[in-house]
């Protein structure tokens, strides 16, 4: 591990929970985590089990198998994602078929990294996605923003009286549109000269304008309003 990717972690340690089925596996996770810096608050091994230690410990990130017994890992997302869209959700998975990729992240995943990586990818992943950016073992991410693309061909009919959407700001606007062209907060940051933090800001604003929960409900809003190719 470089480092920089050390010296990172440590400066902004992120509280980290790491569930898998596999004891030794899970404590090789948790072990290398924390020594890059991250605060391991908990770490479980089955669904249930996964779902109350987390809302007890309230991590940054979960570090989340796919395949647990007692609850498979997308329901333990999607319960723990539905009660707290703040939390970030990083699958570490044997399995890197597309069809479970694609659940992972509709049930409201933030990456998708495969148990191949490095302890170096691992390490920078979970500080990268507890900034909100998207983090996949490469060739997936294009697979993901593919599938918000077929998602976005048949948009929901608009209700009655549904409001006329919020104005977001021309700034907002062009960070919308970068993050459904599957930009990371990192690459916009570069694109537009400005700080990290800042876009993670207008993305903030824009989801709370738009009164979206994520960045899945909001690249699929960007695509159906054609912002991806604009």
């Amino acid at each position: 591990m470089s480092e920089t990717t050390a010296d990172t972690a440590a400066q902004h340690p992120v509280r980290v929970m790491v569930v898998d089925d596999h004891p030794m596996w899970r404590d090789a996770v948790a072990r290398d985590l924390a020594a890059a810096g991250h605060d391991v608050v908990a770490t479980a091994g089955d669904g249930p089990e996964a779902v109350r230690r987390a809302k007890a410990a309230r991590p940054d990130v979960l570090v989340l198998d796919l395949n647990l017994p007692g609850l498979p890992g997308v329901a333990v997302c999607k319960e723990l994602v539905g009660e707290n869209p703040a939390l970030r959700v990083l699958v570490l998975s044997a399995s890197g078929e597309h069809a479970d990729v694609l659940e992972a992240v509709k049930s409201g995943a933030t990456g998708y990294l495969l148990k191949s990586a490095s302890t170096e990818e691992l390490v920078e992943a979970v500080h990268r996605t507890a900034a909100g950016d998207p983090v996949f073992t490469p060739g997936l991410a294009g697979l993901v923003l593919g599938e918000y693309r077929r998602l976005a061909a048949d948009p929901a009919p608009a209700a009655p009286d549904e409001p006329k959407a919020p104005r977001l700001t021309d700034r907002e606007t062009e960070v919308l549109r970068l993050v459904a062209k599957g930009l990371s907060y990192k690459q916009i940051a570069e694109r537009l000269v400005i700080s990290h933090r800042t876009v993670q800001n207008h993305v903030q604003n824009t989801l709370g304008k738009l009164q979206l929960h994520n960045r899945v409900e909001l690249v699929r809003y960007a695509i159906e309003r054609g912002l991806d190719d604009a």
